[in-house]
């Protein structure tokens, strides 16, 4: 058995579990290996029976006496009770509902037994406890469940900590070779432990300090990888050319001078960074992160002026068709002034706007686009996923800007950036607030752009918890502003319900909401829904209709989560809020309070949860969404961290992101076997493990 030994040829895993372990991620047996413990039940005190006090929690060791099975019929219930013996004593044990014990258990087998000490008219006794036999031959160090530190996983479906203890116990015995990636340098300077008995330690512990000791090493690994990869990333990139764009104070300034608004302090820092940046011969790889309205666009298209301007073309990547055509409705606003053609393509549309007639769009064949594209006479392209098919060839480009980077993997964007003597200048955009402490660690100063000043006028968007029986004021209140001539959202978790169990019940769904509002709650005003069933034609309708202030109620999935601009929407109603992620959720509110007119954000939960409580608490006293993301991250840690999910990091290499200290650490080891030997030649296993992350890391 080997790391890479697909989890269903993994003994005692039948079909069942092998779906079971695949729905959390387990493919392989390195995947089960290195799904570590959450936490730990110490239960290697072992307590002599003549010490047992009533209310306490304990770990005994002894021999059964007795056991036999006593059923109530009243209740339908199965009693087991048993005496256990050691040398100071014995005492009674009782398990409700487990009739198959009385076929497993038999008196003189020698066991371990862990529970609580209750008291009955005949006195103390030992409830329902968790149990171990020792087998013949089996000596106390073999224990998996009791006697000993025991690990407890994070909770799964039909998979319990007894049963995933047993399997991993197996499987690390069955191990004939564990490979060692970390470097022997570092294993001898840090003073790790070697990778297999780190493996046992963190699973099987002898004591906690040797639990901590294996943690470490495995916190340290994921972060070396991590930092490993970016710091090579970025030395390649350093040796490869990029075309020189000078910067030019006279255009920028027609450019602010033409804008029907200022630019904040915020922009102006921003975009100097990036024109900065693309002035010199190695690419730029820059990360602009702006909450949502804050203004990434006009930033961005601030550097796709400076290309076009120096003979180069510019591309701009979209996740969704409906953001890549109000993109190019956007830049084509501020850029056609300066006589520069604009192209969109997406998987549907093929049009571009000419200087010539700045007001309309012009349908052209797929062909004749490219062409365009290919000879440099459309400078700006813009659209989805299409723009990096094989076909799309770019005569000269120079900039690729990428809205919501960490929706696209990053071989789709190596596709983009292909060329045979320039790589082009990457600007990414995201309004997914990543934590400053998370984006710092790993984007570090000289990569990063916060544009955190909202544009002068615009109001905070008021935010609401309602409860259930103030769900008639909400309806009241979007009655009322859409008196004033306002429009409405309102986001469900589903489409259409899918099962019939009680759990199901409860989560609303865009077609029944519709119904419901549609016919009962607004007959009088012009609903309609919005989600991703619906071909592209019929959304596109439904927004330009939403957007022409057609629609007074439009009830969604979470298709509107990304850009979607409607200046007259003044309240946002989210349904199952606590099925959204504090991102996602920021990134709802965020499509109202885009004018100058007061806007709300209505947050219903059946959830009584008190973290999901806390969560939405935070939702609702934070405007900022790089503020909501460090109160989401002192909640809930690193590894749950809404969007990190999308990074393609894993869980446990998250939850080390906040340990500073450890994360410079491993940065230093990073950098230092890097300039020993860039190219990694003789660390084959570390290059797989950096060709694996180039796989799975969203990150540039």
């Amino acid at each position: 058995m080997t790391f890479s030994t697909p989890i269903g040829q993994v003994p005692r895993i039948g079909t069942a579990y092998e779906k079971k372990l695949k729905k959390t991620g387990i493919t392989t047996v390195r995947d089960l290996l290195f799904h570590f413990p959450r936490t730990y039940e110490d239960f290697s005190k072992i307590t002599p029976i003549k010490d047992l006090k009533e209310g306490g929690t304990y770990c005994i060791s002894g021999k059964l006496l007795d056991l036999k099975e006593i059923r109530t019929f009243k209740k339908r219930m199965s009693l087991i009770t048993g005496l256990v013996e050691d040398a100071s004593g014995a005492v009674k044990v009782l398990w409700f509902n487990q009739p198959y014990l009385i076929d497993s258990l038999k008196p003189k087998d020698e066991m371990y037994l862990a529970g609580k000490v209750l008291r009955d008219k005949a006195g103390i006794y030992l409830s329902n406890p968790i149990h171990e036999k020792l087998k013949e031959d089996m000596e106390d160090a073999s224990l998996t469940h009791l006697g000993r530190i025991v690990p407890v996983y994070p909770e799964t479906e039909g998979m319990s900590s007894r049963w995933l203890r047993s399997i991993i116990k197996m499987v690390l015995a069955q191990m004939k070779e564990v490979p060692e990636t970390l470097p022997e340098e570092i294993l001898h300077e840090k003073k790790f432990l070697p990778v297999r008995q780190a493996l046992w330690q963190i699973h099987f512990p002898d004591s906690l300090a040797e639990a901590n000791r294996a943690t470490s090493r495995f916190a340290f690994e994921e972060l070396f990888y991590i930092l490993l990869f970016i710091l090579s990333e970025r030395k390649k990139i350093a040796q490869v050319k990029a075309p020189i764009i000078p910067f030019s104070a006279e255009l920028m300034k027609r450019f602010t001078d033409k804008l029907p608004f200022h630019l904040t302090d915020d922009q102006k820092k921003a975009a100097w960074h990036i024109l900065k940046d693309m002035e010199k011969p190695r690419p730029m790889n820059r990360l602009l992160q702006g909450d949502v309205g804050s203004g990434k666009t006009v930033v961005a298209a601030m550097a796709m002026l400076s290309a076009v301007k120096a003979g180069y073309q510019a591309a701009l990547l979209a996740p969704t068709e409906i953001l890549a055509q109000q993109h190019h409705k956007t830049v084509a606003q501020v850029l056609t002034p300066f006589k520069i053609t604009i192209g969109l393509l997406t998987g549907k549309t093929d049009r571009f706007i000419s200087p010539k007639l700045p007001s309309d769009y012009i349908e052209i064949s797929r062909s004749k686009l490219l062409e365009k594209v290919k000879d440099n006479k459309l400078q700006v392209l813009i659209g989805t996923h299409s723009l990096i098919q094989d076909k799309v060839k770019f005569g000269n480009l120079a900039l690729v800007v990428v809205d919501e980077q960490h929706r696209f993997g990053v071989k789709q964007r190596a596709r983009l950036l292909r060329s045979a003597t320039l790589i082009p200048h990457l600007l990414s955009m995201t309004a997914t607030p990543i934590p400053r402490t998370l984006a710092m660690t790993l984007y570090g100063d000289l990569d990063l752009s916060l544009i955190i000043q909202l544009p002068a006028g615009r109001k905070q968007i008021i935010t609401k918890i309602i409860p259930p029986a103030n769900r008639p004021k909400a309806y009241e209140a979007i009655r009322e502003e859409i008196a004033k001539g306002r429009q409405a959202f309102v986001i469900c978790p589903r489409i259409e319900r899918t099962e019939k169990t009680p759990k199901d019940t409860e989560v609303k769904t865009v077609r029944e909401e519709y119904e419901k509002l549609s016919k009962e709650v607004f007959p009088d005003l012009r609903v309609e829904m919005l989600h991703g069933k619906m071909t592209t034609k019929e959304k596109e309708r439904a927004m330009r209709r939403f957007k022409a202030g057609k629609i007074d109620v439009l009830v969604s999935t979470s298709v509107v989560e990304v850009g979607v601009d409607i200046p007259n929407a003044a309240i946002m109603m989210v349904e199952g809020a606590d099925r959204f992620g504090l991102a996602q959720l920021h990134q709802f509110r965020g499509r109202v309070g885009r004018a100058e007119h007061q806007s709300y954000c209505f947050l219903f939960t059946e959830s009584n949860s008190h973290t999901v409580r806390a969560r939405l608490k935070a939702l609702e006293a934070s405007t900022s969404g790089f503020e909501l993301a460090e109160r989401d991250l002192a909640i809930r840690g690193p590894g749950d961290f809404a969007g990190t999910k999308q990074w393609g990091l894993p869980d446990f290499a998250m939850h080390q992101l906040t340990n500073l200290e450890l994360v410079e650490q491993a940065r230093e080891s990073a950098k230092a076997l890097l300039e020993k030997d860039i190219s990694l030649k003789n660390y084959p296993l570390l290059r797989e493990k950096l060709a694996d992350f180039r796989e799975k890391l969203h990150l540039e």
